[in-house]
């Protein structure tokens, strides 16, 4: 299949205009990253977004792939022999890669089966015979060709030609289809426990007994029973239509009651579907079932992680971050509104209470602390108090619990030993947890996702499909925001379009040895740095203290001489306080069709330079809520039914939300309660993130439950 057509499937798969597909193909074969596409490459795409995109890029990949299977596989069908016209033009119609291996499956090489060994001894023939169903003879004389010093009798001799029979049902492309589509309509899941010792906690209580509809499966109900599987609490078993199925077979191999072998025949279907078809099925659906929890799963990791790196940051701010502990004590950081490290100290407020009122009170005296980060890990709540209390007796700091997901690994990693290198392990979580607090982007990248926390079973799904999709997350994350070039650590770099892990480091080599960026244009000579990449990369990093003001929006360099024929049309100069108002009297006034075409620019483009000119140096973070800064410290025992409270959503699965309102336990929004109408999902209501009134439902407090509902 050539490339047109492959890029023609595409759209078709897609729903997408043939030319919007083939722009998009055509781009990513060039190198171009799919930031860059969407952001600045709108006029060749027709706008297509970075999801459009992505969902480009993965079909195309599944498309060449399902080509070159389909290669392979012609070349193997013909060098053994068996390429026959039909065959070739069923292998050249099919249409996803499980037709493909369908169809190739018989003439696939095999392990040693009972059906090879029949074959050794001669016996292919007398399965034909099975198979044709001959209406002359009887069984003795038909089998009595075939017996010799390995097939010594006739029993011997049909058992074998039966199990080369009911392998060439169980390898029968349309059979496995239907069968595997039978399995899909009308099959059932069970589960019962297997070794009930093995769950102490009881998590898996509810499965003890349980069965499903393949199709009425919820994702997180198969990733938890694969879970218990795995962990040998439960055992599971898939259970479909016997009768129905064997009428599949015999529809697809007929036996003649006048036949001598029609015994045989039946004989074999039975053994095909038991032995092989059934139990092949099973792995079919239950790893189609896993690959869509896994799917699910993933999306709901990168929804949340998206919504959790997006949190707008505290800016202007000398944090006071406190990692809670114990045992070890509480570990201290304070920085400045630029991340730098001031100050550390270890507390132990549970054995040396007042001196440790008294060293937070000093650091944050010395140092005008305004806001104090808290991890929200072991003994969260108990720091909380503590510094809920310094408040209570004149401090002027605000508090909040910042998620402390990863510090732990950020800590110990080779990136904090060199950012850190004269801290101990242990004091680099409180500096995490305080820049978190005042960058949450800058600070996040540099753990590994699956560390922070705000996924569904994210051990148990595909970890380097989940890998792939976090890294497309934070980079989209990355790209929407944009990166100070001269102050962004080389994890953050490492994520902007076209820069990559090693760039990075030698971008950051190149401003510690040069000093500052004074342009963009200077990047240009960073070692290595050539030209493509400086296109891919050059419009998502932002100067704010450049030389020049246009460095500090989203304008690519190419675009810069249409930006500046707006500010000539307008007579204003970029900065200038009239500038908002002149545009948007220009987009009332001007044809901006016209316009784009009188300055020689894309309508699209024109558009995205008309609102970076309004805002230069926006981020569009800055337009969300804020964390929740609180003054004083709240216990479960203090909530009661019907309160109301402004809360955090640390979390969002499939049943509904976890929400921070400031207890020892974040309450859970069911999916039930987040709005007056049917909620089919949770994110349509709530992100990691937001900031979100609550009212409390009901208080468990010898469980430690907190049940609320969203109030809109």
């Amino acid at each position: 299949m050539d490339t047109n057509t492959i890029i023609a499937a595409v759209a078709a798969d897609l729903q997408l205009a043939l030319e919007r597909v083939r722009a998009a193909t055509n781009l990513l074969d060039e190198g171009n990253t799919i930031p860059f596409i969407a952001r600045y490459r709108k006029e060749v795409t027709a706008s297509l977004d970075e999801e459009q995109l992505r969902h480009v890029a993965e079909r195309l990949g599944y498309r060449r792939n399902m080509e070159e299977r389909r290669e392979t596989i012609l070349h193997s069908l013909e060098e053994q022999g068996v390429l026959t016209p039909e065959l070739q033009a069923e292998v050249t119609a099919a249409d996803t890669l499980q037709r493909l291996e369908d169809l190739y499956r018989p003439y696939k090489p095999k392990r040693r089966t009972r059906a090879t060994i029949a074959r050794e001894k001669g016996l292919q023939p007398l399965a034909d015979l099975i198979l044709a169903q001959p209406l002359e003879g009887d069984r003795e004389s038909i089998a009595a060709p075939f017996l010799k010093d390995d097939v010594p009798d006739l029993e011997e001799a049909y058992a074998g030609a039966r199990d080369i029979v009911a392998e060439s049902i169980a390898d029968a492309a349309e059979v496995r289809g239907t069968l595997r589509e039978l399995a899909q309509r009308r099959g059932v899941l069970n589960a019962a426990v297997a070794d009930e010792s093995k769950d102490a906690e009881g998590v898996y209580r509810m499965y003890y007994t349980f069965f499903a509809d393949v199709r009425n499966l919820r994702p997180h109900q198969i990733l938890a029973l694969n879970r218990g599987e795995r962990e040998e609490v439960l055992k599971l078993s898939l259970e479909i239509p016997e009768a129905e199925s064997l009428g599949i077979l015999a529809r697809h191999f007929p036996a003649d009651s006048g036949s001598p072998l029609s015994e045989d025949l039946r004989l074999a279907r039975e053994d095909a579907f038991t032995r092989l078809l059934f139990p092949a099925v099973e792995r079919d659906i239950r790893r189609g079932l896993t690959e869509i929890a896994d799917e699910h799963a993933i999306g709901v990791f990168a929804t949340n992680l998206r919504s959790l790196l997006l949190q707008p940051p505290l800016r202007g701010q000398t944090i006071l971050g406190i990692d809670p502990g114990i045992r070890t004590g509480c570990k201290v950081a304070v920085v400045d509104a630029t991340g730098k490290v001031l100050a550390t100290n270890t507390i132990y407020p549970d054995r040396h209470r007042a001196e440790a009122e008294a060293i937070l009170r000093r650091l944050a005296q010395e140092h005008h602390v305004s806001v104090a980060a808290i991890g929200n890990g072991t003994a969260g709540r108990e720091t909380e108090a503590l510094v809920a209390n310094l408040i209570g007796t004149g401090l002027p700091v605000k508090y909040t619990l910042v998620n402390e997901a990863g510090a732990s690994v950020y800590s110990a990693s080779k990136l904090a030993r060199q950012e850190l290198p004269d801290l101990d392990v242990s004091l680099r979580g409180a500096v995490s947890i305080a820049r978190r607090l005042q960058d949450p982007l800058a600070e996040l990248v540099k753990i590994e996702p699956k560390a922070i926390g705000v996924g569904l079973y994210q051990h148990d799904v595909d970890q380097k499909a989940l890998a792939e999709a976090l890294d497309t997350v934070i980079e989209s994350a990355v790209n929407s925001v944009g990166v100070d070039l001269n102050t962004a650590s080389p994890a953050l770099l490492e994520h902007v379009s076209g820069i990559g892990p090693k760039m990075a480091q030698t971008i950051v080599a190149h401003r510690d040895a040069k000093g500052p960026f004074g342009s963009r244009e200077a990047l240009r000579k960073v070692s290595g740095l050539g030209p493509k990449t400086f296109e891919q990369a050059a419009g998502f990093l932002r100067l704010p203290d450049g030389e020049l003001t246009l460095d500090n929006t989203p304008i690519h360099p190419e675009s810069y001489a249409t930006a500046h024929k707006v500010l000539d049309l307008l007579g204003l100069p970029l900065g200038d306080v009239r500038l908002p108002q002149a545009l948007r009297e220009l987009r009332r006034e001007w044809n901006l069709a016209a316009l784009a075409q009188e300055l020689g620019t894309g309508e699209p483009t024109l558009e995205d330079i008309l609102d970076a000119l309004a805002r230069p140096g926006r981020d569009p973070r800055d337009e969300l809520e804020g964390p929740i800064l609180r003054g004083d410290v709240l216990h479960i025992e203090d909530l009661h039914e019907g309160m109301r409270l402004k809360g955090t959503v640390r979390n969002v699965v499939d049943f509904g939300a976890f929400v921070d309102i400031g207890v020892k336990r974040d309450g859970l929004i069911h999916i039930s309660r987040m709005g007056t109408g049917y909620v089919r999902n949770p994110h349509e209501k709530v992100a990691v993130g937001d900031v979100i009134e609550v009212e409390v439902v009901e208080v468990d407090i010898q469980r430690g439950r907190i049940s609320l509902a969203l109030v809109d």
